[in-house]
């Protein structure tokens, strides 16, 4: 009997499974969804069952035998991996150049060699070019899973080279049926983090395995509701603290692999946020991280936190709370929804989706943070109106800066 890990994802999963049966998967692949839906997990089912050693197609894997149980572990000679690296977070073309190699070898203890790419979308131009004349002309007996979460990034010419395959989110519904096959015995809790999660089940997996990152979440979720009667100087003085906690949660949006997010055992300093490029009069010079990869992963978990809650408070702001997603702070977002004017959320949320997308191409993390800080909409009831229209003159100077 065939035995995938990956939950939901039906169409996924059966065809998974009948290219295993059938011995004959395509030489590329790309799995494209949004970021812990089940990616990283559905090629790694698909290279166990390609190497598994059971006899018979139609019971492979087994997840007993030898083969199984390394790439369980990681540890199988013939399976490959490409994995964002540096403080850009990119796949570069020395990477891309070195799979190629590899994969044009024989096999060394299996019948095919494996190449899984985790975070696609973080190939560059480059990597991307110098994977081509592979996927064009691939070896016998290999196979390319790239595991993007945004096609976009992807070049038409790598694209048209793929089986492409979708796996879309999840339902809460089912989000919540895989909590509980793996434990979590409280329905209540299983649904308010099957809501939380947006349809990925490695998220979910990962905040029901560690409550902190629970806290943490509803931390940050809590300290942005509460920026929204902030002044200026108070909003840029809480990044080092978001940034702390972004450091926690950097995994939940950044990559594609099912399973704990990434943690980072360096200790934050107890200041920082603010950047060498820009310093705001009124703000208390801060220190920055200790790497640029840190920083950059802390921003970058942060803005999936922080685009999930806009998200909840355009939702709110329109009268439907059914579909809020943050249920423990449903009465906050009603009051912060009523006390911004019209248009506010969606206007921030398209700011924030540019000022991401600058971040994804190295832009200062810091001083993004700082401008989407400074751009995050003010309730009407706030104790310091007056400032806004110099705030408003703050973010576009600093979104200058940011862009280039």
């Amino acid at each position: 009997m065939i035995l995938l890990t990956i939950r939901g994802h039906d169409v996924a999963r059966a065809t998974v499974a009948r290219w295993i049966a059938a011995e004959d998967p395509p030489h590329a692949l790309l799995l494209s969804g949004p970021p812990n839906v089940g990616k990283t997990t559905l090629a790694e089912d698909l290279a166990a069952g390609l190497l598994c050693l059971a006899p018979d197609p139609v019971d492979r894997p087994c997840r007993g035998c030898l083969a199984c149980r390394k790439v369980a572990r990681g540890s199988h000679a013939d399976v490959h991996r490409l994995v964002p690296e540096g403080a850009g977070g990119q796949i570069r073309i020395a990477a891309a150049r070195a799979l190629n190699t590899e994969l044009s070898l024989l096999p060394v203890e299996g019948r095919r060699r494996i190449a899984i790419v985790e975070s696609a979308q973080r190939l560059n131009e480059d990597a991307q070019n110098a994977l081509l004349k592979t996927l064009e002309e691939p070896p016998l007996g290999v196979t390319i899973i790239l595991c993007a979460d945004d096609e976009e990034p992807i070049l038409p010419t790598v694209r048209s080279r793929c089986v492409r395959l979708p796996m879309p989110a999840l339902p809460p519904r089912a989000i919540a049926a895989f909590l509980a096959d793996r434990g979590v015995d409280d329905p209540a809790r299983a649904a308010r983090i099957a809501r939380l999660v947006s349809g990925r089940a490695g998220l979910a997996l990962a905040i029901a395995a560690q409550p902190e990152l629970e806290v943490a979440l509803g931390r940050v979720a809590r300290r942005l509701l509460d920026l929204t009667r902030a002044d200026r100087r108070a909003r840029l003085s809480a990044a080092p603290e978001l940034m702390a906690d972004g450091l926690l949660l950097a995994g939940f949006g950044t990559s594609g692999a099912v399973g704990v997010p990434e943690r980072d055992t360096a200790q934050l300093p107890p200041s920082g946020g603010a950047t060498d490029e820009i310093e705001p009069e009124d703000a208390t010079p801060r220190r920055p991280l200790p790497s640029p990869a840190q920083r950059r992963r802390s921003v970058t978990g942060l803005l999936a936190v922080w685009r999930g809650l806009a998200r909840d408070l355009a939702v709110a702001g329109r009268g439907g709370r059914a579909q809020v997603r943050w249920i423990d702070l449903l009465d906050e977002l009603d009051r912060v929804a009523r006390s911004l004017e019209a248009g506010e959320i969606e206007r921030f949320l398209a700011r924030l989706e540019r000022v991401s997308a600058l971040v994804e191409t190295n832009a200062n993390p810091e001083l993004a943070l700082d401008v989407l800080l400074l751009a995050w909409p003010r309730s009407r009831v706030a104790t310091d109106v007056a400032p806004a229209a110099r705030a408003d003159v703050d973010v576009r100077a600093a979104s200058r800066r940011i862009a280039g």
